[in-house]
């Protein structure tokens, strides 16, 4: 046994000095996540085949990762001399933008104030400084916490131009993007910081699930989506900081501009479009946080992707669709925030569900000592779980584009109920436009506001994990349908379109539709 170790860590090093001769001392750049590339080199599930790592091969295999991604902290150090100097570069205090709308900001009555190019310039040099002291620890390996210092400050900086209503577009574009790298270069690239230590390996499927909810082309599919929100999120903000004078709208004019500069938008002690694309930001990155496994291995990952995508984006899309009730106005660019944010919901379900699961198996099993807080944060064991020969690889999306697209939605099915909900919810939205009734009326709020949100059950609900939901379109098919006639305000024929549709969403959310994947035990929930 001790040769067999011995012979273990002279591998190991050979292969470090073989990096470092080859390399130059910066070793094989690129090269992440070592607990995968040790399952993948002892054949598979190190745990099944009797090789489980024990600690002293982990910190070799750390002192390797480490060497590998050298680079990584290197450049930490470059951005953190590259953020001190940014206030003297682009010079903060020049072309000072004021916010649209004659919109005040919370820390000043004085748009004009110095008090923002300050708090920026500020910022940037207490980050730069802390990047390079902490980048510098960052150099020798098992420095985790040096690396969550780094990727914190790379969060702050993501956020500091929307706190401080960042005083002029170089400063936004500044911290946005020098945080985004920092998350990257800490936690995405090498991956989660001394993980080694303690992820315990197997392979990736859930027990009892027909596929893996945290593949690649599953997570795909969230990044690309995550990215266009940010996309459009960011030209809204654009807008209310000041950056931009016009914000251009193909179908409702100058709607869009009296929404971002409404009263329900001024409520905010921040602007609501930088606060979306600073969450859009988080949940595009997230996607690629951790490997095939991290519903097991990364449960608080998972639990905070969740909450981005769940419940902030569902209070996101309330927001937007109440718009043409609170403003009695429509704005495209929110309303396609709204559409791609509202798929991202069913698609995050099931890996949220796969992850409660493991929870609550991995405490009944004793993992961890039975802590819960311990499965939370660090993981658990793969019992039960199997080999993922299904999803195809993301390599492949150039060749298979269909084929990928089609992994990254398993979990999602169409039933032709669900489908023809969505229609109807959409027809309801724009009837009041079609039936000629006034927008500022209690009837088109009942259409708007009704309509989207059968809308949004309906497509939350072709997740098949949350199917069970669409019952609430029996309650919102209901209120539909009685609204009208409970009003004195509509017209006769309005009243009787607006009922068809209610009467046809409540029947239509009765039939459970098609289910095409298997869930464990959570199938005892999809009825």
């Amino acid at each position: 046994m001790d040769r067999e170790l011995e012979r273990k860590k002279m591998h190991t090093e050979n292969k470090n000095n073989h990096g470092e001769h080859e390399h130059g001392g910066m070793g094989m750049r690129g090269v992440t996540r070592p607990m995968e590339m040790h399952q993948h080199h002892s054949g598979g599930d190190s745990e099944m085949d009797g090789h489980e790592m024990d600690q002293e091969q982990r910190r070799a295999m750390l002192a390797m990762h480490h060497q590998q991604t050298l680079w990584v902290y290197w450049t930490i150090l470059l951005l953190g001399a590259w953020v001190m100097l940014s206030p003297l570069t682009f010079s903060y205090g020049k072309g000072v933008v004021v916010p649209s709308g004659e919109r005040g900001v919370w820390l000043s009555e004085d748009l004009h104030t110095s008090l923002r190019i300050s708090l920026m310039t500020w910022s940037d040099l207490i980050s730069g400084a802390l990047l390079l002291i902490f980048g510098w620890r960052a150099l020798r390996p098992n420095r985790p916490v040096s690396l969550w210092i780094c990727c914190f400050i790379g969060i702050w900086l993501s956020m500091a131009p929307v706190l401080f209503w960042a005083p002029t577009a170089a400063a936004y574009l500044n911290g946005t993007v020098v945080g985004v790298m920092l998350i990257a270069l800490t936690i995405l690239i090498p991956g989660m910081p001394n993980m080694i230590m303690y992820m315990q390996m197997g392979p990736p499927t859930p027990p009892g699930w027909s596929y893996n909810p945290s593949s690649w082309p599953q997570r795909w599919i969230m990044i690309v989506t995550g990215f266009a929100g940010w996309l459009v999120s960011r030209y809204l903000a654009a807008f209310q900081l000041g950056y931009i004078d016009h914000a251009w709208d193909p179908f409702f004019g100058e709607s869009t501009k009296r929404v971002l500069n409404s009263n329900m938008s001024h409520m905010w002690p921040l602007s609501d479009g930088a606060l979306g694309s600073l969450a859009y930001t988080f949940e595009f990155l997230m996607g690629y946080m951790g490997s095939p496994t991290r519903w097991r291995t990364m449960p608080w990952m998972v639990a905070f992707f969740g909450i981005l995508v769940i419940p902030l984006g569902l209070t996101h899309i309330f927001l937007v669709i109440s718009q043409p009730v609170v403003v009695h106005h429509w704005c495209t660019m929110c309303l396609l925030a709204a559409a791609i944010m509202l798929p991202m919901i069913p698609l995050e379900f099931d890996e949220v569900i796969a992850m409660g699961q493991h929870m609550i198996e991995a405490k009944r099993r004793g993992d961890r000592n039975g802590s819960l807080w311990l499965i939370f944060w660090k993981g658990g064991s793969a019992e039960g779980c199997t080999a993922d020969e299904r999803s195809p690889k993301l390599v492949k999306f150039p060749e298979q584009p269909w084929r990928v697209f089609k992994a990254s939605i398993w979990g999602m099915s169409f039933p032709w109920s669900l489908v023809l909900s969505s229609m109807l919810g959409l027809w309801l939205m724009f009837s009041p436009t079609v039936f000629g009734i006034d927008i500022q009326s209690t009837a088109a709020d009942v259409a708007h506001l009704g309509g989207a949100l059968i809308l949004t059950v309906s497509v939350v609900c072709m997740g098949e994990v949350v199917r069970i939901g669409r019952y609430l379109n029996v309650l919102l098919g209901l209120s539909v349908a009685l609204g009208p006639w409970l009003l004195n305000e509509v017209s006769f024929n309005y009243a009787v379109a607006s009922s068809v549709a209610g009467l046809f969403v409540l029947l239509l959310a009765f039939p459970r539709g098609t289910k095409h994947e298997s869930y464990g035990k959570w199938e005892r929930f999809i009825r």
